[in-house]
């Protein structure tokens, strides 16, 4: 994945490598290789799973550091200042974002797990699965999007400026809303594993990177950036698939039990990914903003921060916690559905500026 600069100079360049294009296939091989370890080889995975300090488990601690760090080295806070320059877009987004998402979420959540499909489910970890599902859609997604708004022919500074935003009130915004949403849940709200969980897996990697970035900056300018970027690109998704091997590891007794939760648990993920597009797509035509902007617009409303997802599932309530499947879950869809969605924002573009020229007849 390239920076941000290069995507908007290489407009023509593939945005979805080898790798990302068929992450779904790697996620379900990582499940499958998790379950089979975990069930041949068990002693391994729960040594792993007690090399904790303060309630943080270090390997995944480790792990999800070098998921997340290369990342957010792709986000430039400098871009905040060009947030009027397309203030409506902005706004829907935002919007969406923080008012819309995480609330929808829970609402589907609590009723399809906690009400449709309840019968089918392990009753001691509905509440835990509608918890991975709030988690999941409380942080907006940082990186892909950049893949996604290239697919669509998105308009670059936007997309940067948006996702610089979004990670600033993300610093801020997580923890409350994520607490406010598992106490209307009931669900028990460990506030000090949220805080220690927002420090570690938010602030300071974006500190962290953001200091990388400006030294690279500094020293190779933006080809010493990219050039940085690609090298670390294998390593960000080696990593996340690492963490699913050592999450289905554990997961392994209850997935070989009732295969039926990872279909069930996509349900609400999917309804709430066209959801919000939807919205997010349909407000930007209404307000006249221009379809380079409504596209990367609705993709960022869409999709999630997995990664940090499943680093704070994983802390809040542990590897073998429903809470971690489902944010996994999240992982395992992302790219099929978020594809599905660029293509329906292509195929709609005629349709989508038909209004806009009403306007301007």
């Amino acid at each position: 994945m390239t920076s941000v600069t290069e995507l908007g100079r290489r407009r023509a360049a593939p945005a979805l490598g080898t790798f990302e294009r068929y992450l779904t296939l790697w996620v379900a091989l990582c499940i499958v290789a998790g379950i089979v370890l975990g069930r041949l080889l068990p002693a391994p995975f729960q040594a792993l799973g007690r090399m904790t300090v303060a309630e943080v488990n270090i390997p995944v601690a480790v792990l999800i550091w070098l998921m997340i760090v290369p990342m957010l080295l792709k986000v430039d806070f400098g871009a905040l200042h060009r947030v009027a320059e397309q203030w409506r877009g902005i706004a829907v987004t935002v919007g969406i974002n923080w008012l819309v998402k995480p609330f929808s979420m829970a609402l589907l959540g609590w009723l399809f797990i906690g009400g449709l499909f309840r019968p089918w489910l392990p009753a001691g970890q509905i509440d835990s699965y509608i918890a991975g599902l709030i988690i999941l859609a409380a942080a907006p997604c940082t990186a892909m999007v950049f893949v996604w708004s290239n697919l669509t022919d998105g308009e670059p500074n936007f997309t940067l400026t948006q996702v610089a935003l979004n990670d600033t009130i993300m610093v801020f915004a997580f923890a409350p809303i994520v607490g406010l949403l598992l106490g209307l849940s009931s669900i028990a709200v460990p506030w000090t594993t949220l805080f220690l969980s927002v420090a570690l897996y938010i602030v300071v990697p974006v500190i962290a990177a953001q200091l990388w970035r400006r030294s690279l900056l500094a020293r190779g300018g933006e080809a010493g950036l990219a050039q940085t970027l690609r090298k670390l690109q294998p390593i960000s998704l080696i990593a996340l698939l690492a963490t699913l091997v050592l999450l289905f590891g554990f997961q392994g007794e209850q997935i070989v039990r009732q295969p039926l939760i990872i279909a069930l648990l996509a349900v609400p993920i999917v309804i709430q990914v066209y959801l919000n597009a939807g919205i997010a797509y349909g407000l930007n035509r209404a307000l006249g903003v221009p379809h380079n902007v409504a596209c990367p617009s609705a993709l960022i409303g869409a999709s999630n921060f997995f990664e940090l997802a499943v680093a704070a599932a994983i802390a809040l309530f542990g590897f073998q916690s429903g809470a971690a499947l489902a944010t996994v879950v999240g992982v395992l869809v992302e790219v099929p559905v978020m594809l599905s969605v660029v293509r329906i924002v292509l195929r709609t573009r005629g349709w989508y500026e038909y209004r806009n020229r009403a306007f301007t007849a």
